[in-house]
Order: structure tokens, then C-alpha cells, then sequence
């Protein structure tokens, strides 16, 4: 299974989390890891170029942190942009039918901020619906998020195990629970 890593983090080589995550991919030759702020400074997508990557993979993942309860502005902006009526959805819009694609998401909050009587007051599941939302409309199958809360405190030894399960997350044939944190 060909999987294709979409990192979306306006300072990636600033991220000690997403920046260990990506690095742990980089011998998986089964993974492609595409950084859409690295390959658009100026936020002008190449479409065309975008929908041949979806189109050369089984499994897509969005990696980003949590910003404000929602993505990164350029991972907005490239869903706006390439997911095409009549591309991605729509008559005609069948690429995306039947692929796996879902979330790789570091917050830098607790999980236990992300509860009902938390912080946040939402599960994180819940701020995640609109990703969910956005796979089931395109005609793909919503995998499991896979989580890493409470960024700022992470260990080094929490940092590796997480890049691990990552990597073990992104290339199961299956996705079974005890391989999602």
C-alpha cells in the first residue's frame, strides 16, 4: 500500500514533534511525504500536481498541529484548491473514491483538556468531525485519528515510541485500535 503523507506546518524545522514524525518516515519507501509549506512558500497550489500525487496513492494522511481547533490556513487552502468539484466529488469525481486518508494531529494540549468538563470542552474526536466530514463527502474511508497530545511536555523517550507508532499507524494493512494512541 502506497502511502501519502501531507505535512502542513508553517515551521516544521521549529517542530520537535512534526519534524520527528517526518523523519521517521524517511527510510519507509512504501511512504511519500509531501511538506505543502515547503513546496508552496507563497501558498500558490499547483493543483494539477497535488491531484496526481492523490491520485498515485492508496493512503493519504494529513499531518498538522492543532491550530485554533482546525488546520493549518495552507492545508485549508489546499483542500479548497484541489479538491475539485467533478475531481474529488461531484459527477465525474470519483479519485478519491475508496481511498484511506485520515489525521496525524499533535496538540499541545492534555488529553484530558480535550473532554467535556476540560479545558476545551470538546473531545478531540469532535474537533475533528469537519476532517471526518470532508472524507466521507469525497467517497473515502475515514481511518482512526492518530493523536499525540500535550506536545510541550513530551519526553524524548515518548517522542520516539510516538514516531514509532506512527510509522507502525502508517503502514498497517489494517488499522487496529491498539496501533492508534
Amino acid at each position: 500500500m502506497k502511502t501519502l503523507v501531507i505535512v502542513a506546518h508553517p515551521d516544521l524545522s521549529a517542530s520537535r514533534i512534526n519534524l520527528a514524525w517526518v523523519n521517521g518516515l524517511k527510510q519507509e519507501a512504501s511512504v511519500t511525504v509531501h511538506n505543502l509549506y515547503e513546496a508552496y512558500p507563497d501558498h500558490w497550489i499547483d493543483v494539477e500536481r497535488e491531484q496526481q500525487l492523490l491520485d498515485g496513492h492508496d493512503r493519504i494522511v494529513f499531518q498538522y498541529p492543532l491550530f485554533w481547533y482546525s488546520t493549518p490556513p495552507l492545508l485549508k487552502q489546499w483542500f479548497d484548491d484541489v479538491l475539485e468539484r467533478g475531481w474529488a466529488f461531484g459527477p465525474g469525481g470519483e479519485h478519491l473514491k475508496n481511498k484511506e486518508i485520515g489525521v496525524a494531529v499533535s496538540t499541545a494540549g492534555t488529553e484530558e483538556s480535550y473532554r467535556p468538563e476540560g479545558y476545551n470542552r470538546f473531545l478531540i474526536r469532535d474537533l475533528l468531525k469537519p476532517m471526518e466530514a470532508l472524507v466521507v463527502h469525497v467517497d473515502a474511508v475515514y481511518l482512526p485519528p492518530f493523536l499525540l497530545h500535550d506536545s510541550r511536555n513530551v519526553t524524548d523517550e515518548q517522542l520516539v515510541a510516538s514516531a514509532a507508532a506512527y510509522l507502525r499507524y502508517l503502514t498497517a494493512a489494517r488499522l487496529p485500535e491498539e496501533l492508534v494512541p
